[in-house]
This record gives C-alpha cells, structure tokens and sequence, in this order.
C-alpha cells in the first residue's frame, strides 16, 4: 500500500461518498432527510446580484454556508431579511437547528443579535488578530 499526495475530484467523490455511507448507517432512520440546497438572492431592478444566503440542510438541520451583502446596502436590513427567509425555509422543512461560522471580521454580532448562540471559537484564526465563531440557532415549532 501507498499513500499519494494528489488532487482529482473523482477521488474527493469517492471519499465523501464513503463518509456519507458510514454515517447513514449509524445514525436512525427519522434523522435521515434528503439533501436540499437553498439560496435568497437579492437583485436589484437590472438583476443584478447585491447579495445573498446560500446554505444546505441535512439531518433536519441548516448549515449556512454564505452571507454577503453589498458594501453600499449594509445596515439596511437586507442582511436580516436574507437571514429570516432561510430561517422560515429550515422551519418549513422541519429543521430542528441552524448552524454556520463567521468570522470576527465578519458578522458574529450581527448572528448574535439575531438569536444565535456561540457554541465555540477558536483564537488567533485566520491570523492572530482574528477569531473563527461557530454558532448555532435551535429552531421551536
């Protein structure tokens, strides 16, 4: 047996291919949901794109992957409206949480305010200025 260093996608497939197969098997059938992609665009009158959420919801819950507001809207509350129309999408597929990371650069208070809890950092990330936040928002019915 050998170990490559190497970068092809169908390898990459293959491997997450095998994770997914593993997990399935040890977790319950009632967590088992299928895969959903989801994003909110925010355009303009031309079509332009001036924002958006994207994210991705597996064992009844959402991980948001991205959130990004034009410079010029924000504090406008576009940020809020993109991050509530993702939330009532995981409600309306039985999400049973939310979860994402930021950065601080980026938006952990803006998280905060908007009902998320910070369940870790991790200091001196991306360099030593700078924290990584890992947040999570449990969803009620």
């Amino acid at each position: 047996m050998q170990i490559q260093q190497q970068w092809r996608q169908e390898d990459s497939d293959y491997i997450r291919k095998k994770v997914i197969e593993h997990n399935l098997k040890n977790l319950p059938d009632k967590v088992k949901h299928p895969v959903k992609n989801v994003s909110f665009i925010l355009r303009d009158e031309d079509g332009n794109i001036l924002g958006g959420i994207t994210g991705t919801i597996f064992w009844y819950h959402l991980h948001i992957d991205f959130l990004w507001v034009d410079e010029d809207l924000r504090g406008e509350g576009y940020g809020e409206k993109l991050l509530q129309s993702i939330e009532k999408f995981a409600v309306e597929n039985k999400c049973k949480l939310i979860q994402l990371d930021t950065f601080s650069f980026q938006a952990p208070k803006f998280y905060q305010k908007n009902g998320y809890e910070v369940v870790g950092i991790i200091e001196d990330h991306p360099i030593q200025e700078h924290q990584q936040y890992y947040l999570m928002k449990r969803l009620t019915y």
